[in-house]
């Protein structure tokens, strides 16, 4: 499998994490949770997929070689660019032409009649520019809802919800419903999807002991990072892990 990173234009780097283009194929992979939503145009005979939050350990199947052509969002800005609730598409892989219509239908196209990298890049530097400058008060909160997202992924984080809501001036019931707005994500578990991801690097590198990762990912004690682990994955950080698209696995590589 080849798999390559690039950047977005400058005034799309705060809201896209990352362009991709990835070369893969026949093969049955399992996709883990990342807190990223991801837009894949196939290159080759396919359409266009939306691959949604997911949570649960998703198992799928690519059944002929493909190049795959990716966006991938930070976790609370997909939210600009789609025009549906974020949250419709969590566990899912959707067929994304038949619900965004002609624009991606056409962008799709000039992606496939245009053979140079750097130009498919332009490509959607273009589309995505014209839909940031359509999102209008969309772009209001997100500057709160990036600062708690920031709190959140902090290892000594206890707060709870409501003393968070409180820094910004709002209850703690309207920064939730924000939250999940953005991000398809409750608080609670958008920070459990963050510390699963640097526990899953960090087993995968098999240095630590679990108790060593769990307490260093945040958590309690071992027994809660097992069981978040399992809920992420389907299996325990002891058992054979198999090995996740580095596509979709983990946005710490």
């Amino acid at each position: 499998m080849k798999y390559q990173e690039y950047s977005p234009s400058e005034a799309l780097r705060p809201y896209i994490k990352c362009y991709y283009l990835s070369e893969t194929g026949i093969v049955t992979d399992t996709a883990f949770a990342t807190g990223c939503i991801e837009l894949m145009f196939n290159l080759g005979g396919g359409g266009v997929e939306l691959w949604g939050q997911i949570i649960r350990p998703l198992t799928f199947r690519w059944h002929e070689e493909n190049t795959m052509l990716g966006i991938r969002f930070y976790p609370h800005t997909a939210f600009l660019f789609l025009d549906e609730e974020v949250s419709n598409f969590n566990d899912q892989v959707t067929d994304f032409t038949a619900v965004a219509g002609k624009p991606l239908r056409l962008l799709h196209e000039r992606l496939l009649e245009t053979p140079q990298s750097n130009k498919r890049f332009e490509l959607l530097d273009i589309f995505l520019l014209d839909k940031l400058y359509s999102a209008g008060r969309k772009l209001e909160k997100l500057p709160i809802i990036t600062n708690v997202m920031h709190e959140l992924m902090q290892e000594n984080f206890f707060d709870n919800l409501q003393q968070v809501a409180g820094r910004y001036g709002i209850s703690s019931r309207y920064l939730q419903k924000l939250f999940v707005q953005y991000t398809g994500l409750s608080p609670k578990l958008y920070q459990k999807i963050n510390r699963f991801q640097k526990g899953l690097v960090l087993v995968g590198q098999g240095e630590q002991s679990l108790t060593s990762i769990a307490y260093e990912c945040g958590y309690y004690d071992q027994s809660h990072f097992i069981r978040d682990f399992k809920t992420f994955t389907g299996f325990t950080p002891s058992s054979a892990i198999p090995p996740a698209s580095a596509i979709l696995a983990s946005p710490y590589r």
